[in-house]
């Protein structure tokens, strides 16, 4: 039996508990355990948060964080360059004929 205090390793500091809890939930759906260490002791401050992931994990963490865009577009911005060039997010109902559910648009 290994002592499982002793196989904690810092994955990954951030400035927001925000963007940390967002990545710690990020390693958890993918089956990784993942330890927080907010940098307050205040509940509610967001100064910060430690990432800590258990040795056997480490790799697999690093390698999904990794592959994370961090230089790319936001999906915002990808909205605003459609709306830029023309695009339109129109939606345009059909009437089902084959079956006259929709009571020619009446209710």
């Amino acid at each position: 039996m290994t002592d499982q205090v002793d196989n904690w390793h810092k994955l990954a500091r951030y400035d927001t508990n925000m963007q940390g809890e967002l990545h710690a939930n990020l390693l958890r759906n993918n089956g990784i355990t993942v330890s927080l260490q907010p940098l307050s002791a205040m509940p509610g401050m967001n100064s910060g948060i430690i990432l800590w992931i258990q040795d056997t994990e480490l790799a697999h963490a690093k390698r999904i964080l990794d592959s994370i865009d961090t230089e790319g577009a936001t999906p915002y911005e990808m909205f605003d360059e459609g709306a830029e060039n023309g695009a339109s997010a129109t939606v345009h109902p059909t009437k089902n004929d084959d079956h006259n559910d929709n009571h020619d648009g009446d209710l």
